[in-house]
């Protein structure tokens, strides 16, 4: 199979070339656009990675090589490649017709994954009784089980494995269904307390008489009901991490509570007068303005202090377009049938998925792919997407047309 790095830069480009060499490719190197467009017509490409900056004259002469490369041979597969990579950037790129979108610096291992998966691709589609749908794109998954290639990804990445080594406070804070709880996971099981407990508490979901006795426990006759004692969360997770997810629905006289439990360390069960001392460190998170709850009198400003040593923002997935395709394969693959091959999305439904705003967010995708699997026949199109996207879509396309 027949692979073409094209790179004004030699050491990128020689780079590629060499690791698509090292797993069996036919590799051939332009160094502009001219030069590619010469190369179009020596057979057949099967896999094109192009740099969208190719001259110092132009800043996206690689997108006038994909829309050329899509006309000519629309088999091939096209890999962008940016070091000025945006979400706008990577939306344009699928739209035209793009395979994937890599950001520099990218590692080794993305491009095996790509050449990988592309060669599964084409051999599947030379095989007699094929579809001929488009192979899976590569998904980028951490070592923690988080999956994006976007900027702000592998920003909140960076904070996430800096903030793992130590033991303070932290607020996460983003819109319902951007993956607070799994980067508290994150957090926790990259420091030194990964070996004990990890907590999660939905707070909003708590009735707000009954969670002081949920985080601190409570003595038997504390209250009606109270018939034994019991550790409250926060003792289960003594040496471990607690996540207090939507912080901002508690009460005002709960947070002074939870704010001595957090200045003393200690903690004094419903209707007890002991004191019990306790390690854990708390993770906060909510889908609020924390600070606009601070100015407005519902949530206490030493409390807020107190949770904020570091905090964690995390972009919505209208703002990480280039990641919806990554989570969308990382989904498919884990709601997949076990012993069945893996499910493919048709370029309509990649069209579909990221000009979607996702309201919902990754939660709401994970919902829409796992949905879309049951319903397919081994390849996603856009009449297995749920109809709210569809029509969100279509209307989309009707106010630009």
């Amino acid at each position: 199979m027949k692979a073409l790095v094209i790179d004004d830069n030699e050491l990128v480009r020689s780079n590629v070339a060499e690791i698509l060499r090292g797993g069996g490719w036919e590799v051939c190197e332009a160094e502009s656009a001219e030069r590619a467009f010469e190369m179009l017509g020596d057979g057949v490409w099967e896999l094109v990675f192009c740099d969208v900056k190719l001259s110092d004259e132009s800043e996206s002469e690689g997108y006038a090589v994909l829309r050329r490369f899509v006309e000519v041979q629309p088999d091939a597969q096209i890999v962008l490649m940016t070091g000025h990579g945006s979400a706008a950037g990577a939306l344009d790129a699928v739209s035209l017709g793009a395979y994937d979108y890599l950001m520099k610096p990218f590692e080794n291992e993305d491009v095996l994954r790509i050449s990988q998966a592309v060669r599964r691709g084409v051999e599947k589609r030379e095989r007699p009784g094929t579809t001929g749908e488009l192979p899976p794109t590569p998904v980028y998954t951490s070592d923690i089980d988080l999956v994006g290639a976007s900027s702000g990804f592998v920003e909140v990445m960076k904070l996430v494995g800096r903030v793992a080594a130590t033991s303070l406070p932290v607020l996460i804070a983003g819109e319902s269904g951007t993956g607070k709880e799994v980067v508290a996971r994150a957090i926790h099981n990259r420091s030194t307390r990964a070996d004990s407990a990890f907590v999660a508490v939905n707070c909003g979901a708590i009735p707000s008489e009954l969670i002081e006795s949920e985080l601190f426990g409570h003595t038997k006759g504390a209250f009606t009901g109270a018939d034994r004692d019991r550790r409250g969360l926060l003792q289960e997770a003594d040496g471990g991490t607690i996540l207090l997810d939507e912080i901002t629905e508690t009460t005002p006289a709960f947070q002074v509570k939870l704010l001595r439990a957090l200045q003393e360390g200690d903690i004094r069960r419903v209707g007890s007068n002991q004191m019990i001392r306790v390690d854990v460190r708390v993770i906060a998170a909510t889908n609020r303005d924390v600070e606009q709850e601070v100015r407005e009198g519902r949530f206490r400003q030493d409390l807020f202090y107190r949770l904020n040593a570091v905090t964690l923002r995390l972009p919505a997935l209208r703002e990480r377009r280039e990641d919806v395709m990554p989570l969308a394969r990382h989904f498919a693959t884990r709601a997949a049938r076990p012993g069945c091959d893996p499910v493919s999305f048709s370029r309509d439904t990649v069209l579909a998925l990221v000009a979607y705003e996702w309201p919902g967010n990754i939660r709401e995708l994970e919902n829409a792919v796992v949905r879309a699997v049951a319903l397919c026949d081994r390849v996603v199109r856009p009449e297995d997407l749920p109809e709210r996207v569809r029509e969100a879509v279509a209307k989309a396309a009707a106010v630009l047309a």
